[in-house]
């Protein structure tokens, strides 16, 4: 059964930073890329940043570049999205996903998996 574990959300002033983990198991399949997405209310779903199984080539959104960076944990299958310089259009739930089939940038868009999400507000 496959299992995102979300966690390191919660509240922090603007130009703060925070750090989330996703914890993934129960994969039967390989999967292409990993990463985050965002959600906040009245708002798209926006790609925030992916990471790729086979080269390990990262992807960030336009709005985070400069400011998140992914990485990744093979041995705990964990991966991990570094925020700094957080500012109040951040405040979303981050959903932590995987694209099953995607080549290189597709990860940003494409999300096959994912899971419960945490709650990110960032106070001006």
């Amino acid at each position: 059964q496959l299992q995102f574990v979300e966690s390191g959300g919660g509240l922090v002033q603007s130009g703060g930073s925070l750090r989330l983990s996703c914890a993934a198991s129960g994969f039967t399949v390989p999967y292409d890329a990993i990463g985050w997405f965002r959600q906040a209310p009245g708002r798209e779903r926006e790609g925030v940043s992916c990471i790729t199984s086979s080269d390990k080539a990262t992807y960030y959104g336009d709005s985070v570049k400069g400011r998140f960076t992914i990485s990744r944990d093979n041995a705990k299958n964990t991966i991990y999205l570094q925020m700094n310089s957080l500012k109040p259009e951040d405040t979303a739930v981050y959903y932590c996903a995987a694209t099953i089939f995607g080549s290189g940038s597709m990860c940003l868009d494409t999300h096959d998996y994912w899971g419960q999400g945490t709650q990110v507000t960032v106070s001006s």
